[in-house]
């Protein structure tokens, strides 16, 4: 299955090729406060890829916050987040805002609560690097 996604004015978007095509796509609702305000709510699939269109870099400054170790990819033009990026040991991984895909049928989604409150450091990377998409690539 490819999933398209991208911020309201199309700025940031993106391809996510999840094979095989999911039964079901786990949707992480973030009770932090910034995914909260920006209805963050994020899916990755570890053996999937994540293509990548930043039409404006300018319009991408990304926004750290927290431990500072995920760039919150905010669009400076509409303000939507479809995405948050971790650069781990020469590698990019990714998570996807499932509130930005494109023409997915939203029965597929299967949303649960989830809270990182707590987690250290060197815990969160392990986490990323285990469960977010490991083959990331961003293109103009």
């Amino acid at each position: 299955m490819r999933i398209h996604g991208a911020c309201h004015c199309g700025n940031l978007s993106y391809v996510l090729t999840w094979e095989p095509d999911p039964a079901d796509i786990p949707a992480r609702a973030c009770g932090c406060s910034f995914c909260v305000k920006h209805g963050g709510v994020w899916t990755s699939h570890p053996a999937g890829t994540l293509e990548v269109t930043v039409r404006d870099r300018a319009l991408d400054p990304g926004y750290f916050f927290g431990t500072g170790t995920g760039r919150f990819h905010v669009c400076a033009r509409c303000g939507v987040v479809p995405l948050v990026s971790c650069s781990l040991d020469g590698r990019t991984y990714a998570v996807v805002n499932v509130n930005t895909f494109d023409g997915v049928d939203r029965a597929l989604l299967r949303p649960q609560p989830a809270s990182f409150e707590g987690e250290d450091t060197a815990s969160r990377l392990a986490r990323r690097k285990r469960n977010w998409i490991g083959d990331v690539r961003f293109a103009d």
